[in-house]
């Protein structure tokens, strides 16, 4: 089975880690994997989006036509991707800054307010990790563990000081999703 994850929103907004560190997440657990990022020539503001795409199976290709899952951090880009989402997918919306609503009924749509819980944190450069935490448990494609473990990887050594920051914006965003 292959599942697709579609995130989207500006450039500096993290949507690019999150991808690569669900990607580095899902290849730990032992999973096939594609990362495909696409980028505006902008540093910052433009948009980013990425697609992930994993499964117990080789992927064909990296490319998203109908994500299960939509992971948007802006209101350009509900608004661009809502329709791409598969019928009984779901919508994970950052409603600190997204005021609008899909439109779609057959969808499920998540609302959390990422910012809000990451300043609350102390940073708001934390606002991509609260959202992986209200994603990972969702999802339950990979475990916090695993995910904790990629994150920090990826971060390396040069970012050791944010690890703990992480680590609380992950639980914040795990805690707010209920079963």
């Amino acid at each position: 089975m292959i599942i697709k994850a579609f995130f989207s929103g500006f450039g500096g907004q993290g949507v690019l880690m999150m991808g690569i560190s669900l990607a580095n997440a899902a290849m730990n657990k032992g999973l096939h994997v594609t990362y495909l990022p696409a980028y505006g020539a902008e540093m910052r503001g433009g948009t980013a989006n990425c697609t992930v795409a994993m499964g117990d199976e080789e992927i064909a290709s990296p490319v998203a036509s109908e994500p299960d899952y939509l992971i948007v951090m802006s209101s350009p880009a509900l608004s661009s991707f809502q329709n791409k989402v598969t019928s009984g997918g779901t919508i994970f919306i950052n409603s600190s800054i997204i005021e609008a609503r899909p439109l779609r009924q057959d969808v499920q749509s998540l609302c959390i307010p990422c910012t809000d819980m990451a300043q609350e944190l102390g940073n708001s450069r934390a606002t991509n990790i609260v959202m992986m935490g209200a994603f990972v448990k969702k999802s339950r494609i990979v475990t916090p563990d695993i995910y904790l473990k990629s994150l920090e990887t990826i971060m390396g050594s040069r970012k050791k000081s944010l690890a703990e920051i992480n680590r609380k914006a992950f639980a914040a965003g795990f805690d707010y999703v209920k079963d």
